[in-house]
């Protein structure tokens, strides 16, 4: 495809899939994904569930078309979402928010982001932060819009940023600090000194703060602090949010976007041109599944909490170095006492990973998809275990995981 002009080669090129002949790479997660298909394999690498979401989201979507909810919703989200994405705000973060001027809807977190980034950034003079290793859109996204990356290294095992680093990445070119907490792929959660840091530098370099809080109602050991309700916070800072996580409907693609209204205005001005609109009977059920009692955002936390500590289990029963993830659905692991002590294999996590199906019968992905190719070798051991899947299939896979020990 080298003859073909065009964006599409500067983005495949940051998101690490244009290979050296010209020709364009499938992702790792899709070609996991195949594996898994192929051998039969627990697929433990997309971070997708395979249980439905509460019955009175399920019921409410199919109502919605029912009774016609079938063609195009408003341009900035049907105002039934945009009202229950404000009440969310106000109940659980204590956030004000304008349903009118201050929430878009969007198709999913990923459009989210990208109109964000579009919108908020201009060429190469302007950088992006983003904490590394990241989520793969991001870097895509970053060079879709023609602006320069920019990483902060989270290091193992907690995954916490340096701030002295991140102090000095973030300068005057920075237009946007991309934050994703809880985070994946590694399950962090910012502690509160380093969201104040990140305000910090926004203001002393002009900078905006775009959040990915998809994982928020999957924080296991404290309720999740939005950076945009910090002092400071909130007048830079778009937070960007779904349905697709908390309510198990990560097909239905329904995501949105708060914050003051000339950032959203902004975002909304570039999405309109992508998607114009989508969901319009799915839109209405995530509204019921936003304004659900309280109980069941405390469930949804507790079951992935024990999912998390089955997975966690099986991996250090297989003799691995855990990451013990406080938010999100995701395990990392140190996979380097499973790996040849030397030869072309050692230290290669790529390697483990496409052999694992045929060693145990379960896929993953390595850490080093999540991370730019000069920095892959600090990552090079470490793998990404999805904890998304019924409790009888982790139990499985731990028990798989542990016969790799033998």
């Amino acid at each position: 495809m080298q003859d073909v002009p065009g964006a599409w080669s500067r983005t495949a090129r940051g998101a690490g899939l244009l290979r050296p002949d010209g020709s364009v790479a499938s992702t790792i997660f899709a070609e996991m994904t195949a594996l898994a298909a192929r051998t039969g394999a627990i697929n433990l690498g997309q971070g997708f569930p395979d249980e439905d979401g509460p019955a009175e989201v399920l019921d409410a979507a199919r109502e919605a078309i029912a009774i016609g909810a079938n063609q195009y919703a408003p341009g900035p989200g049907v105002l039934e979402l945009r009202q229950a994405v404000a009440e969310h705000q106000a109940r659980f973060y204590g956030l004000t928010v304008d349903p009118d001027r201050e929430i878009v809807v969007t198709t999913g977190a990923t459009e989210a982001l990208a109109a964000a980034l579009l919108a908020l950034v201009d060429g190469p003079d302007d950088e992006v932060v983003v904490f590394e290793p990241y989520y793969d859109s991001y870097a895509a996204c970053v060079a879709l819009a023609g602006a320069t990356l920019r990483t902060v290294p989270l290091r193992w095992p907690d995954f916490q940023p340096d701030l002295d680093e991140l102090a000095a990445v973030v300068n005057d070119r920075t237009r946007v600090i991309l934050v994703n907490d809880p985070h994946n792929p590694t399950g962090a959660v910012f502690g509160r000194e380093v969201l104040q840091e990140i305000i910090r530098l926004a203001h002393r370099h002009d900078a905006v703060i775009v959040t990915d809080e998809v994982y928020e109602h999957l924080s296991f050991d404290a309720p999740h602090v939005p950076i945009a309700t910090l002092p400071g916070g909130w007048e830079r800072t778009l937070s960007i949010s779904s349905g697709g996580k908390t309510f198990r409907t990560t097909g239905w693609k329904v995501g949105w976007i708060s914050g003051p209204a000339e950032l959203v205005t902004a975002a909304l001005t570039v999405k309109q041109f992508l998607t114009y609109t989508s969901g319009s009977a799915f839109q209405p059920a995530i509204a019921v599944g936003l304004r659900l009692p309280d109980e069941f955002f405390h469930g949804i936390a507790d079951d992935m909490r024990r999912k998390r500590d089955i997975l966690g289990a099986g991996l250090e029963a297989a003799g691995l170095a855990v990451s013990r993830p406080r938010g999100s659905y995701f395990t990392v692991a140190d996979v380097a006492a499973l790996m040849p002590a030397d030869g072309d294999d050692a230290a290669d996590a790529e390697t483990f990973c496409r052999d694992l199906p045929e060693r145990a019968g379960i896929v993953a992905i390595p850490v080093t998809a999540f991370v730019t190719p000069p920095h892959r070798p600090h990552y090079a051991t470490l793998v990404r275990f999805a904890a998304c899947k019924r409790v009888e299939v982790l139990r499985e896979a731990a028990s798989r995981l542990a016969s790799l020990r033998a």
